[in-house]
């Protein structure tokens, strides 16, 4: 196990705090966060999703939470910690942050103000700003695992890298991607394409599906509104993945008695035996 696995990571048993990332707008990384959240608690575990994208908060509107009048812009500021910020939904809690808000003065210091929260959840899940700032540094060093959403195209690789090397000088990893809004299609980068750049393995792959803005318009998850989607499929194998459930075969043997294995089902196989064997 190398020192930079062991300075970041977290044993299981202990809180999980997973920052989803991506540095470009528009790929579906709220939704992610939400549709994650929503597989998880479906294993029974108690989640909270927190909007880290300070300068320009979605996870709120995603979820009809539009005026709060808590937020995480309150509970930067130290006007009110952290539990009192906390809106309980059917499926998991929130602490949405301001739409009309100001910009956070230190978004450095997301990690300790939310030490105190965490000791109530199984699940942190931070929803990240889209860009190469403050706020995304700041999720990256709140978390203990970094997933990246990316699409299969040029423009959003470039951007994916740039978040992996971020990471990199800041001496930890980005521990997969989630490759959002798939056609199949031939003009589209494959996935062995986008692995081979990256060096950074797909763990769920979320085929492009007119359910998400549906779910999206009803201010529920992907799961919720479509649960046998093949999307919805996906978040629950990561999420197996993650918590260790028996949704995911606890032996990377098993998967290798397919006729065919998808890489993405191989690849969270490896992960869950890296973290649970």
């Amino acid at each position: 196990m190398s020192k930079i696995f062991k300075l970041t990571h977290v044993y299981f048993g202990m809180v999980k705090t997973i920052g989803i990332l991506s540095l470009k707008g528009g790929v579906g990384k709220t939704s992610s966060v939400v549709s994650l959240g929503s597989a998880l608690s479906e294993f029974g575990k108690k989640v909270l999703l927190i909007d880290g994208n300070f300068s320009a908060p979605n996870l709120g509107i995603h979820l009809n939470l539009l005026n709060p009048e808590k937020h995480m812009h309150h509970v930067m500021e130290r006007s009110i910690n952290s539990k009192e910020a906390v809106h309980s939904l059917d499926h998991f809690d929130v602490i949405p942050a301001d739409v009309h808000g100001d910009r956070v003065r230190n978004p450095l210091k997301l990690r300790d103000r939310l030490k105190s929260i965490k000791k109530s959840y199984d699940y942190v899940l931070i929803d990240s700003s889209p860009a190469l700032n403050e706020e995304t540094l700041a999720t990256m060093l709140a978390s203990d695992y970094l997933f990246v959403v990316t699409t299969p195209d040029y423009a959003t690789l470039s951007m994916t890298l740039k978040a992996i090397k971020l990471a990199q000088q800041r001496g930890t990893k980005i521990d997969g991607l989630i490759l959002n809004r798939v056609y199949d299609k031939n003009f589209e980068l494959s996935l062995e394409d986008i692995e081979r750049t990256s060096e950074v393995p797909v763990l769920a792959v979320i085929p492009h599906d007119v359910s998400v803005p549906e779910a999206q318009s009803n201010f529920i998850s992907l799961l919720e509104h479509s649960p046998k989607s093949p999307g919805s499929e996906e978040y629950r194998k990561l999420a197996a993945a993650l918590s260790g459930e028996k949704a995911q075969p606890p032996k990377l043997r098993k998967f290798f008695k397919w006729v065919n294995p998808v890489k993405q089902d191989v690849n969270r196989a490896v992960f869950y035996n890296r973290v649970f064997d």
